[in-house]
Formats: C-alpha cells, structure tokens, sequence
C-alpha cells in the first residue's frame, strides 16, 4: 500500500509555508524609506527582517498566543504574591525586542541613529509588529516612560539607565537590583474609563517626593513590569489635583508594594500581554512633576504610545497581505492561479495601496519626531499629525485584514495561520491610548487652538502632492471650516487630513503610478466601503508586484 493509500491524498494545491525569507528585503516602499539611513541601521533592520520571519519566531509566536498568561495571586503557603507566569515563549520574544532597542533606543544617543532614532526603531518596531504584537506592549510603555519619568530629574538619574538597558530581567527582584526593567501604565479606571480627569484614585505626602497611594485601576497594562506610570488625586478635595506616579511593584526591601491583581483581563486579541484589574493601599509611589500637573506629565507619554499603535496597525498590515499574496501566487482555482484572476488582482491592489499608505504615514510621523526638536513646522506636523494617523491607520487595520483573510478563504480563518491572530490583535490599537472619536476630538482641538498648525501641515502637504496639491488643500480647508462650527465632523476631517497626508508622503517617496493611484482613488472622489474597486486605468497586477515583489 502507498503512503497515499495509507494516509489519504497529499495536498497539492496549498501554498508553501510563508517563512525563510526576510521581511525587510522583501518591502521595496520600506526599503525606500530607510534609503538615507546609515548602512548599519539597514544591516540592523535586515537582522530584525531575518529573524521575523524565520520559523522558529513564528513558532514562537504562535505559542506565545496559545500559551496565555496565568495569574498566581497566591502561593501554596498562602503568601500573597501576585504573580503572573508567562510561557518561555513570551521571555524569548521579550528578550529578542528589549536586544534591538525596542524598549528605549530613542533616548540611547547612538551615533549611528542621530537623527533618525524614531524612524530607526520604528522600523524594526513595524517589523516585529508583522511577528507578535502582544509582547509589544510593555516595550511600547517602557519606551514612553522615560517622557513621564523625565520630569523629575532625580527619578530619571536612577531610572533611566534601567529602562534603556538593553538586557531582558524577567526575576522578581527590586528594580534597582536588575539589569533591566519594563514599565507598565495604570491610566484609566471602572468609573471614568478615558476620563482620566474622573479618576477618584487618592495619593497623601508621605516623604519629599514620596506618596501613599490608595484606589483601583481598571486596567493596569503589563502587570509583570519592575513599575506603573499612574494617576491620582493629590488636592484637598477629592477631585482636586490629578498628579503623576512611579510606582515600582517590589520594594528595595524585596516586599511587594501592595498592588492586588484581582483579575487578567479575558480580551478578544492581544492574547500573549497579561492586561489586569488592580486594587491598592499603602502603595508607595514616587511624584513626577509637579502635583496636580498629572495630566500634562503623561502627554508626551501618550504621544509616543500612539505612534507605536499606528505602527503595530500597520505592520500587522504588511505582514497579513504578504502571506495573502504568498498564496494567492501558489493556489489554482477554477485552473487558474488565484494571482491571475482579475478580481483578485483588483482586491490585492487596493489592499496594497492602503497598506503602502499607511506604512508611509506612519513613518513620515516618526521622522517628523526626530526632527520636532531642531524645526519648529516638524513640530507642528508631530502636533497635529499624531492623531490624525493614529486615528486612520489603527481604524483601517481591521478591514483590511480581514479581507486579507478573505482572499485567503478558509485557510485564513484558522488559528494556525499568523493572520488569524493578527485580525483578532487589529482592535486594540484603535481602543488603546484613545479611541477614534478621542483622536478627532484632539484633532478638533488642534484646530481650534493652534490653527498655525494647521497652516504648516497643509503647506506641507501641498508641497509634497505635487499638482493635485491645490485642489486637495482646498478640500481640506472646506472641512476644516464645517469641523470648526459642527464638531460631530470631526471624524471627516481626520481622515480626509490622514489621506491627503497619506498621499503626499507616497509622492514625495516617488512611489510613481503606486502613488498616482492612490491620489485618484482616494482623493478624486468618495471613497468605498469595501475593497476591489479599482478601474481598469490602473494596472492591478503591477501595483501587487512592485509592492509584494516574488521571493528571491
């Protein structure tokens, strides 16, 4: 008997598995981006490419979403300990994003990444994403705390060095005895939710600089990290002074600091990242900035955490229509390749465009935070700009992945494929750090406040479009004018500012007919609610193959 007799028919008709290639190598649009960059920041991003996409990190991946975490509130002596174990999986990822920077490289100063040190890491952030965004988590919290921890200059002399170390300490010891750490957040609550300013959170003096802090968070994000930025009430009255806190787990004593991890939270993605509820008295944490001066402490946090979101969404993005196109290359229907259909083409292609748009846009918003502190109109664009693409990129992830899912039938739609996971992962980062109406709210304030900024994003992007930049400015100076009087637009300037942006970034990166086809079917008329729309002017084969180029 043959071994097809035996164990039935061999499946001739699946694609290969998507991995051995290099993630970086094989995105031209990237590639492009990062043209100007030191050749041993793209050594590097080849490195992280590799790797990504390498089955033993996909591996890796997969396990780490299947293996979730578990919470140990307890030990078997009954000693509180509050604890929670992660598979072995989730320390590799851990290890292998904290070695390439992920966790802090844009506070290190190296020579290599002067004036690209947000786009350098946002690179090798974009990539990782494509891998295994959970873990990504702390490394994005850890990352922007040092914004909030510089405010008090004593805190970040010893903190600081901890966080940008670039070795991963998962022991339970007290920060100052670990040779790295990460930082979690403890933001929002059960009664306010992203009312920060509705937090009821207490925290009374206890010493110069120190406080005692009593309440609960409703999420308390990567429970496991060495400290928590979080908010509290400091005034005499109970809602009077929101003020800012570091507030370590172990104490320097090797007692834990009174966190009680009540619950993980049971979340639709984002599987691999313990989320928790957290209640706490006689919890000791230190003051960063001034009290009552909470708010205004965490922004520049909050501003890098977003532009991580927008990053993740699209190198999920990238990562998801990548393996679509993989196999739309080897799989026959009706005796032909899927790649040869037109409707599939046509689909693939508008896929492409919008993935390519927000691959741009995101990282033209990490050089503009590399160029905010030397020129005042990058400033102006990082202003502005932060949640107009945290808004459009994290917002169009969920579709877009799903009809990557889509094209790729039923073997999309199972948990042993990487894009299963990334479209249960693609709600988060539109939720986390601000939801879209957060997101055009804060743009609506923008506008209203310094509408300069404005001016000088529009400037830009009529400078970048090139001849279609009149008419789209004009468009979005109309919008503008119904956003001031009706704020329920907002959300219609957002995105319409997100596509000219978008836009003008693939013209400015000469991406030729991928750009000229953006510009006409995003900007030349109303968009569409789905994908495959595109006309027969634009040539749906070439946009997938300079796009998602063969595998060498």
């Amino acid at each position: 008997m043959s071994p097809i007799q035996a164990f039935g028919p061999q499946a001739d008709n699946q694609s290969p598995a998507f991995s051995g290639h290099n993630a970086y190598r094989s995105d031209p649009l990237l590639k492009d981006i990062a043209a100007d960059m030191p050749r041993a920041l793209r050594t590097d991003f080849e490195t992280v490419g590799k790797f990504v996409a390498s089955a033993e990190a996909q591996d890796l991946a997969r396990i780490a979403n299947r293996a979730v975490p578990e919470l140990r509130t307890h030990d078997g002596f009954g000693n509180r300990i509050d604890q929670v174990d992660f598979h072995p999986s989730w320390h590799a990822l851990m290890r292998r994003g904290v070695a390439s920077g992920l966790q802090g490289s844009v506070w290190e100063g190296r020579r290599e990444e002067a004036g690209y040190a947000h786009q350098a890491r946002a690179i090798r952030f974009f990539l990782t994403a494509g891998l295994e965004s959970g873990h990504l988590c702390p490394l994005t919290m850890t990352n922007a705390s040092i914004a909030a921890i510089m405010a008090s200059p004593r805190i970040e002399k010893a903190w600081a060095p901890q966080v940008v170390s670039r070795r991963y300490d998962s022991s339970h010891r007290p920060a100052m005895q670990k040779s790295g750490v990460t930082i979690g957040m403890g933001m929002t609550e059960k009664q306010g939710g992203t009312d920060v300013r509705a937090n009821q959170s207490v925290a009374t003096r206890a010493g110069e600089g120190v406080y005692r802090l009593s309440g609960h968070k409703w999420f308390l994000s990567a429970p496991m990290s060495d400290a928590f930025v979080m908010l509290a009430q400091t005034g005499s009255d109970t809602f009077g002074e929101l003020s800012c806190f570091l507030v370590p787990r172990i104490l320097e004593d090797g007692s834990l600091n009174g966190l009680r991890l009540q619950r993980l939270k049971d979340k639709v993605g984002n599987r691999s990242n313990a989320s928790s509820e957290v209640e706490f008295s006689d919890t000791f944490g230190f003051l960063l900035g001034g009290e009552g001066e909470g708010v205004r402490t965490i922004l520049d946090m909050v501003t890098l955490t977003r532009l991580d979101c927008a990053l993740a969404s699209a190198g999920m993005m990238r990562a998801s229509l990548a393996e679509a196109v993989h196999h739309c290359r080897h799989r026959r229907v009706f005796g032909e390749l899927l790649i040869d259909q037109p409707l599939m083409a046509r689909v693939l292609a508008d896929l492409a465009l919008e993935t390519a748009a927000a691959t741009a846009l995101s990282l033209r918003l990490a050089r503009a935070f590399d160029n905010a502190r030397d020129n005042p109109a990058e400033a102006a664009i990082a202003r502005l700009m932060t949640p107009v693409v945290k808004y459009w990129v994290c917002k169009i992830a969920p579709s877009v992945i799903y009809e990557v899912m889509e094209c790729m039938g039923g073997n999309g739609y199972v948990e042993e494929r990487a894009v299963a996971r990334h479209y249960r992962e693609a709600p988060v980062n539109a939720i986390w750090e601000g939801s879209g109406n957060v997101m055009a709210l804060d743009v609506l304030r923008v506008l209203t406040r310094g509408r300069d900024l404005c001016e000088v994003a529009l400037d830009s992007i009529n400078r970048d479009l090139g001849a279609a930049g009149p008419r789209t400015v004009d468009v979005l100076r109309a919008c503008m004018a119904v956003a001031e009087s009706d704020q329920g637009a907002a959300r219609l300037l957002t995105e319409q500012l997100a596509l000219a942006a978008a836009a003008a970034e693939l013209t400015r990166l000469g991406a030729g007919h991928v750009a000229e086809a953006f510009v006409e079917t995003r900007l030349g008329g109303a968009w569409r609610s789905t994908y495959g729309m595109l006309d027969a002017r634009f040539d749906a084969r070439q946009i997938v193959e300079v796009l998602y180029p063969p595998a060498a």
